[in-house]
């Protein structure tokens, strides 16, 4: 049995820490003035991370496989799973596609060496924990779940499964990818109800309600993500469009095809509908900082 074997045997997900030290030598002589100081070496650059997140099927089985799977059921299925706990009809995977695994698609991967984190919307650093719970919180329109619960410790369990093998710490390159500058770029939300009618309504409902979570997510009113979200921003809905949208061709556009200006011209239409209100809002970014596309 190999030491990856033996590691998921005994529920063993250590997250692997790259770092390499360099010491520059201390000389005892005098350094004459005139004589230029050596600079220590620069650090070794940090090696581009894979991504390669483990198959679900190689999870370890037992108590700590069983909580993986239910996790990943909690991800794939997410109000069926936790009714209690989603007060609208997204999943977690309307955002996060393929179980949080899509490169693409804000992708999951590597989530948990990155917290505990500051944010500033938040005022302070937060947990793994504190940042499943804002999820549910407002894309999910719902309810936080319970600290140490059997559903929280499985969500954890399934991240830090699928982040297996991200140092701590690293700067992931495919996170963050949504969140482009609007720079240059006036919105038309006139046009966006256009490309909307023509590539986006057949998935997503003439009222926005959409087709099913994987299917087609509800993008306005009751049952879609509340105005405390990260898409509720429209630089990061633009992001996510121009990145995503559509899945397949839709009234001409093919997937990939769609301009900045274009998926902003749809942002601003989606966003500019009825959805459920945030009731926590007032106390976020306490310290300043408030981006300016936060509507409130």
């Amino acid at each position: 049995m190999n030491r990856e074997k033996k590691k998921r045997k005994y529920g063993v997900f250590p997250i692997l820490v790259a770092a390499s030290l360099v010491f520059a030598g201390c000389s005892t002589a005098t350094t004459s003035q005139n004589e230029p100081v050596k600079n220590a070496p620069e650090p070794a650059a940090q090696k581009e991370i894979a991504f390669n997140p483990p198959k679900l099927e190689d999870a370890p089985k037992g108590e700590l496989g069983e909580a993986i799977q239910l996790g990943y059921k909690m991800v794939t299925d997410t109000k069926a799973t936790v009714p209690q706990n989603v007060g609208n009809n997204l999943s977690c995977v309307s955002c996060h596609a393929d179980g949080g695994m899509s490169k693409i698609a804000s992708p999951l991967v590597g989530v948990t060496a990155v917290h505990p984190q500051y944010r500033d919307r938040e005022g302070k650093v937060i947990t793994m924990e504190d940042r499943i719970n804002e999820c549910f919180k407002r894309s999910m329109n719902g309810k936080p779940l319970e600290a140490g619960s059997k559903e929280m410790t499985a969500m954890i369990a399934y991240l830090t499964y699928i982040s297996e093998g991200i140092p701590t710490g690293a700067d992931i390159p495919w996170r963050g990818k949504s969140k482009i500058s609007l720079e240059g770029i006036t919105p038309d939300k006139t046009n966006g109800e256009k490309l909307y009618k023509q590539s986006c309504l057949a998935c997503h409902g003439a009222d926005g309600s959409g087709t099913g979570p994987t299917s087609g997510p509800a993008v306005w009113g009751k049952n879609s993500f509340n105005d405390g979200a990260g898409l509720a921003r429209i630089s990061q809905m633009t992001g996510y469009i121009q990145r995503n949208m559509p899945k397949a061709e839709m009234g001409g556009i093919k997937p990939g095809e769609l301009s900045k200006q274009q998926a902003a011209d749809l942002a601003a239409y989606l966003l500019a509908q009825e959805r459920p209100e945030f009731a926590g809002k007032k106390n976020d970014w306490p310290k300043g900082n408030k981006p300016k596309d936060v509507k409130y």
